[in-house]
């Protein structure tokens, strides 16, 4: 996993500030669980960010890194305070069924296609996703899905679904795994799949892929940070929740966010939103 990302010490300088601006009495209940997407961790976005907060709330947080689908199930149980999640359908169905008191844009990001070199279905330069996605199909190359009900494996199936073909037989196969994990699994078979990009880049120098396709309005990524219903859950740590969305979409945190990547890839791995209007998010 790469870490550091962001000069250190400009990230030091930063957690003195927050420190200083934040509240300094520690919280009643201190333990916090934050179920988010393997996406945050894979790309090191969280070793970032969660010790700044820490150190500004007095918070302890139990980061539990799954699939979106599993993130949101953790929320409608109640073993959850707070999510990071990139599945913005299932979110809406989320709030709307009430498990949810809060949600906040926070950033986005994209997904990309990755695949060997050789490119056997030939996707370089195809001029949508949907197309892509058709010649992998119609050449059976080999392609690695999370299978797993994140937010990526969510997207996946959505362009799934455009193609109009149903993905099956032995050159579509489940990881079952977190997008490292996948992108891994990817390089050894020298197959294609779908990514978010932080985690291609984060990645990278231990992966024999390639960016094929990219720049698709389609594969916009979109993350949101969402409390969980304390009126349902009565243990579920609200103040701690709250606490944390209102750190992540703080200008002081959103800084950072622009920053994350810069330094190492050229460019941030994630682009901080909140605030903004989301219908206005470009792809």
């Amino acid at each position: 996993m790469k870490r550091n990302a962001v000069n250190l010490l400009w990230v030091v300088l930063m957690v003195l500030s927050l420190v200083m601006a934040g509240c300094n009495r520690a919280p009643d209940d201190p333990e916090l669980i934050l179920a988010t997407t393997t996406s945050t961790q894979d790309s090191g976005l969280l070793d970032v960010l969660v010790p700044i907060f820490e150190e500004q709330s007095g918070y302890t947080v139990q980061m539990i890194a799954v699939g979106s689908g599993e993130a949101m199930q953790m929320g409608q149980d109640g073993n959850a305070d707070v999510l990071l999640v990139h599945a913005p359908a299932s979110e809406e169905q989320f709030m709307a069924d009430g498990y949810g008191s809060d949600r906040q844009l926070v950033m986005h990001n994209d997904f990309i296609i990755v695949g060997p070199a050789a490119d056997p279905a030939g996707i370089r330069g195809a001029p949508t996703t949907v197309e892509a996605f058709t010649m992998i199909a119609n050449s059976a190359s080999p392609f690695i899905t999370r299978g797993d009900d994140s937010g990526t494996h969510k997207k996946e199936l959505g362009l799934w679904k455009s193609t109009a073909i149903t993905p099956a037989g032995d050159w579509y196969e489940e990881s079952g795994q977190g997008m490292g994990a996948t992108l891994r699994i990817a390089s050894e078979k020298g197959a294609y799949t779908l990514t978010d990009r932080a985690t291609y880049l984060a990645n990278l120098d231990t992966l024999d892929l390639e960016i094929l396709l990219e720049g698709d309005a389609a594969l916009l990524n979109v993350y949101h940070v969402i409390v969980v219903n304390a009126e349902l859950w009565p243990l579920v740590n609200e103040a701690g929740a709250i606490a944390f969305a209102e750190f992540m979409v703080a200008d002081e945190t959103q800084a950072v966010i622009s920053e994350f990547g810069v330094e190492e890839f050229g460019q941030p791995l994630f682009i901080p939103d909140a605030g903004k209007d989301e219908s206005e998010l470009a792809g």
